[in-house]
């Protein structure tokens, strides 16, 4: 069964898109294939800017999806706002409002919530949903240093 991990943003250090950055690294130095999802094109278009210079000296391989299907080999960070193909259900990082009725088919899912009433409201009833269809959750709270923490 599929694995959900909310990850809450500290008003300090609350950037969405570093912190997907700091995520996706993470991930795809384990070795994971990633998918973000971002409905928002103006996200996407973020995401795909901040994947490539997000740290100093290195950036993280992606490709954003679309209509044109992507090469072998493909990198271990997606992005894009439809299903992705079946090379990348791993992990997904949801950046949408909603969940994607197709969330199951990955291992684990991560929910990065704002620090805002609004992004924490809509994450909650997210939050629910999963609970009350018996998936696994946990919740990491962000430190000062752009961490992550148990709750």
């Amino acid at each position: 069964m599929t694995r959900v991990d909310f990850y809450l943003l500290s008003e300090a250090s609350g950037n969405v898109v570093m912190a997907v950055c700091r995520l996706c690294e993470k991930a795809a130095n384990a070795g994971h294939r990633l998918y973000v999802r971002t409905p928002d094109p103006g996200l996407a278009d973020e995401m795909d800017g901040a994947l490539w210079s997000f740290k100093q000296g290195g950036f993280i391989p992606h490709e954003r999806i679309g209509s044109a299907a992507i090469e072998d080999p493909q990198p271990p960070v997606l992005i894009g706002g439809a299903e992705p193909p079946p090379t990348h259900h791993g992990v997904l990082i949801n950046l949408g409002d909603d969940i994607p009725t197709w969330f199951s088919t990955f291992e684990r899912v991560l929910e990065v919530v704002p620090a805002s009433d609004a992004g924490r409201a809509k994450s909650r009833d997210r939050f629910r949903y999963y609970r009350e269809r018996g998936y696994e959750l946990k919740t990491f709270e962000q430190n000062t240093e752009g961490g992550w923490q148990a709750r």
